[in-house]
């Protein structure tokens, strides 16, 4: 489960004010974006603490504290995001500092309650984990292209007929090895015992190009 756009939320304590930001989040080339997003937005602010977690089963994740006593604030913050069983989710906690110091429990419990603020106003969605392959093939195959990927009942992302022609079809990660067997066997009016998920189609190719969630 992930979330479908950016929430925020904020909590004060002793002066000092956390406002937390959640945002979708497929891939870490997101973040220096997010983050740039964030500094121009408070110019002002003292810390802009973050984790994240992407993937099925969360395996990529990060946390940083951004200056504040090692795990006080990243690990809190992803504590939060594993709280609420989410995952391609990216929370910051920018903190205004009130002039009082917190002390470590006291800012291990502002990260948290500023990152649980904003996920619990976020809205949760469920998305499919899958690839994107794309299909290229000549004029000539177009009509058993069509036709084998209508009958075998692939979802089709995006198609083109100009100058290179091409398909794109999204295979969910569970079925991917079992679906692109299936593809090629039709394709080479074959039996899937008879195909490799490796196997080569000297007349068109068909290559997965990154994993999305649809």
């Amino acid at each position: 489960m992930t979330i479908s756009q950016m929430s925020e939320g904020e909590y004060k304590e002793k002066g000092s004010k956390f406002i937390a930001f959640a945002f979708p989040f497929d891939h870490i080339n997101e973040m220096d974006d997010h983050l740039k997003y964030l500094k121009n937005l408070h110019p002002k602010a003292r810390h802009f603490c973050y984790a994240y977690a992407i993937g099925l089963d969360q395996e990529e994740f990060r946390m940083n504290d951004d200056g504040e006593p090692s795990n006080t604030a990243g690990k809190p913050i992803y504590g939060q995001i594993k709280s609420h069983e989410l995952t391609n989710v990216f929370v910051v906690v920018v903190r205004y500092f009130g002039g009082t110091k917190l002390g470590a429990s006291g800012l291990i419990q502002a990260y948290k309650e500023a990152a649980n603020v904003a996920l619990k106003a976020c809205e949760k969605v469920t998305k499919t984990i899958g690839a994107e392959f794309e299909i290229l093939f000549t004029y000539e195959q177009m009509g058993i292209i069509l036709n084998t990927i209508k009958k075998l009942n692939f979802e089709i992302l995006d198609k083109t007929f100009h100058l290179e022609p091409k398909i794109k079809i999204f295979i969910k990660r569970s079925d991917k090895q079992k679906r692109i067997i299936s593809l090629k066997a039709a394709l080479l009016e074959v039996s899937e015992d008879q195909v490799s998920f490796e196997e080569e189609i000297i007349w068109c190719s068909i290559v997965e190009k990154r994993e999305i969630h649809v």
